[in-house]
C-alpha cells in the first residue's frame, strides 16, 4: 500500500481502497464459484471494517458501503468473462495473492483494474 500512516489514523490512502477493493473481489469470487452465490454489500463492507481494524484503521460505512459497490461491479464483470474454470483459477489466484509474500504475475493487472473502477467509481 503507498503512504504512510500512523496507527490510529484513518485509511485515507488511495492504496488501502485499491487495496480494498482487490480482496473484496477476491472474497467475492471465491464465494460465486464455491458457494454459488454473491457476497452482499453489507457483507463486503462488513469484511473491509474487519480488514481495516486488523491494522486499526477505518473508513466510515458509506466509503465501505461504496468500495464494495465498485468491487461487486468488477467481480461480476470478471466472472462474466470468463469460464468456470478460468474463474476458479482467477479467484484462487487472487486469494493468493492476498498475501504479500505469494508471487503473482496476475496481482499486477488486477490491482490496476481495481485502481480504475475506484477512479471510474469516483466520478459516478
Amino acid at each position: 500500500m503507498t503512504g504512510k500512516m500512523t496507527p490510529h489514523s484513518s485509511a485515507t490512502d488511495r492504496g488501502t481502497r485499491v487495496a480494498l477493493i482487490f480482496a473484496l473481489v477476491a472474497e467475492r469470487l471465491s464465494a460465486y464459484y464455491e458457494h454459488h452465490q454473491w457476497l452482499t454489500g453489507a457483507q463486503g463492507a462488513s469484511l473491509a471494517a474487519e480488514w481495516l481494524a486488523r491494522s486499526k484503521r477505518s473508513l466510515p460505512i458509506g466509503e465501505r458501503r461504496h468500495l464494495s459497490a465498485l468491487s461487486d461491479r468488477l467481480a461480476r464483470q470478471i466472472a462474466e468473462t470468463l469460464s468456470r474454470e478460468a474463474g476458479l483459477y482467477t479467484a484462487h489466484e487472487m486469494m493468493e495473492a492476498l498475501d504479500p509474500n505469494h508471487p503473482s504475475d496476475m496481482r499486477q493487472s488486477l490491482m490496476e483494474e481495481c485502481e480504475r473502477m475506484l477512479d471510474s467509481g469516483l466520478s459516478d
